[in-house]
């Protein structure tokens, strides 16, 4: 009876191996999947920037993008395959490689990030939502706003700016604590969404500016000196650049990749990140170049060109129209927290803790600590460098890449005793020593070690956009000689 109870503690209904029914993910599905990585301030702004502001020639720029995002693909494949064949998620199918009880803790490395940023995003959601709000109130009574109720502060923010952070929480809370299938549902639902918001504000200004922004684009497009070193160099940063982009994406791909159907579907499916990548790159340059055109014609004084999305549409004194720009920004913000921040958490709890935590329950620890993350992310954590940490427990995502591709791979050439997964008999396949891998942690730690110090070591801190390439490689190598027979 006492082995009995052991094998059930590893269990729990969220991160078992999905049901073949509820494999319904289509390459639809993962086409709004990375539209919706796509669209994000930082992703828009990243994208433009490439192309536009560090004046770097526009095939350059196109060719980098390309191959850093087939890099992608083909990793995405490569975690992705296992946990849609065995329908688990990123933190159980972890256990193969470090062991039971080293899963919990290594897999809680990417939720404690997760938890950070969820926070993170969340005030910046709250910060469009509170601006929405002061618009509206500003069209009811423009004296109301500076009445002193509205602005008191607390911890740097008002009653506005509190209602908004309070509001944004609820909503994300009830929205992604219902399970996989309406998740599903949101995320096609957003991509689609933002990518209309995206045709209307670049028809609009394609109705009045075309011949200059034709005209623009002309002058963008350039073939000369693709072919040099300094060339090849800025592809190799672009293609790094937009690597590192996805890098917190890629390492718990299974989360998602559980879902779907088979893997055709899958790689199809992760092919359309290239489609999105063309798809939205035309939608950032238009519209920033047709932006710049809009404030120039206009007579409006600018010193640069605008790549942030919130900057843009700061500079048209139109409230309707921003009202409509925040409404799809939030959406966005929304689908990527669930993705990139959310869902990978949630996951990662529940495998720590799987006995007691649900999807609700869990959820609650989320919004929790992501309320602190919030709440404090002005007033103290932004001040304190906490990013540089957060940095840092990123340098872990590729050497632990690197270790469960050795592993599945190469070691148990892609075989899963999927009895021994959930169970903490020592005579498990999986629970090595005292349910920790010891070659895997030692690989891991090895890894990290390289990875981190492209943050840390100001001598090679220009490999920084490669450290993830350089954990992986890394780790991978030193588990495949300690752990090939």
């Amino acid at each position: 009876m006492i082995q009995q109870k052991d094998k059930i503690s590893l269990i729990n209904w969220e991160i078992v191996s999905v049901n073949p029914n509820d494999k319904t993910w289509t390459w639809k599905t993962l086409f709004c999947f990375w539209g919706n990585s796509f669209q994000t301030i930082i992703g828009f702004s990243l994208i433009s920037s490439l192309f536009i502001v560090y004046n770097l020639n526009f095939f350059v720029v196109l060719i980098g993008l390309i191959i850093g995002s087939l890099f992608v693909y083909y990793f995405v494949n490569l975690i992705g395959k296992p946990s849609q064949k065995h329908g688990i998620p990123f933190p159980v199918f972890l256990r193969v490689s470090h062991g039971i009880i080293g899963a919990k803790y290594i897999s809680l490395i990417r939720g404690i990030v997760g938890l950070f940023m969820f926070g993170i995003q969340t005030f910046f959601i709250s910060v469009s939502l509170s601006y929405i709000m002061r618009l509206v109130i500003y069209s009811i009574d423009n004296s109301l706003l500076n009445e002193e109720f509205f602005l008191t502060s607390y911890y740097n923010m008002t009653i506005i700016d509190w209602f908004s952070f309070s509001l944004t929480i609820f909503l994300q809370f009830f929205l992604f604590s219902k399970g996989h299938l309406f998740n599903k549902n949101f995320i096609n639902f957003s991509a689609l969404f933002v990518y209309f918001g995206l045709s209307i504000f670049l028809v609009m200004i394609f109705s009045e500016n075309y011949d200059d922004l034709v005209y623009e684009a002309k002058y963008l497009i350039t073939v000369e000196n693709i072919i040099s070193i300094k060339s090849f160099n800025q592809i190799l940063t672009v293609a790094g650049t937009i690597f590192a982009y996805f890098s917190i994406v890629i390492l718990n791909f299974g989360d998602f990749s559980r879902y779907v159907k088979n893997e055709r579907e899958l790689k199809k499916g992760n092919l359309s990140l290239i489609l999105n990548l063309i798809i939205f790159s035309l939608f950032s340059v238009l519209i920033v170049f047709g932006t710049d055109i809009v404030l120039n014609n206009n007579s409006t004084d600018i010193e640069q060109i605008y790549t942030n999305p919130t900057d843009i549409i700061g500079k048209f004194d139109n409230n309707y129209l921003t009202v409509f720009a925040l409404i799809f920004i939030i959406f966005a913000s929304l689908s990527s927290n669930l993705i990139a921040n959310y869902i990978p958490s949630q996951n990662t709890l529940i495998n720590f803790i799987p006995k007691k935590l649900s999807l609700k329950s869990s959820g609650f620890l989320i919004i929790f600590f992501g309320s602190l993350v919030g709440i404090f992310w002005m007033p103290l954590l932004s001040q304190i460098g906490v990013l540089s940490f957060i940095d840092t427990l990123g340098c872990f995502f590729g050497p632990i890449f690197g270790v469960i591709l050795a592993d599945y791979y190469f070691v148990k050439t892609k075989k899963i005793e999927n009895k021994d997964v959930f169970s903490t008999l020592k005579t498990g396949s999986y629970y090595y020593s005292g349910g920790w891998h010891i070659k895997a942690i030692y690989s891991l730690i090895i890894g990290f070690i390289f990875s981190a110090s492209t943050i840390w070591n100001p001598e090679i801190r220009f490999l920084q956009s490669f450290s993830w390439i350089i954990g992986f490689f890394i780790s991978f190598i030193m588990y495949l000689l300690l752990a090939k027979k």
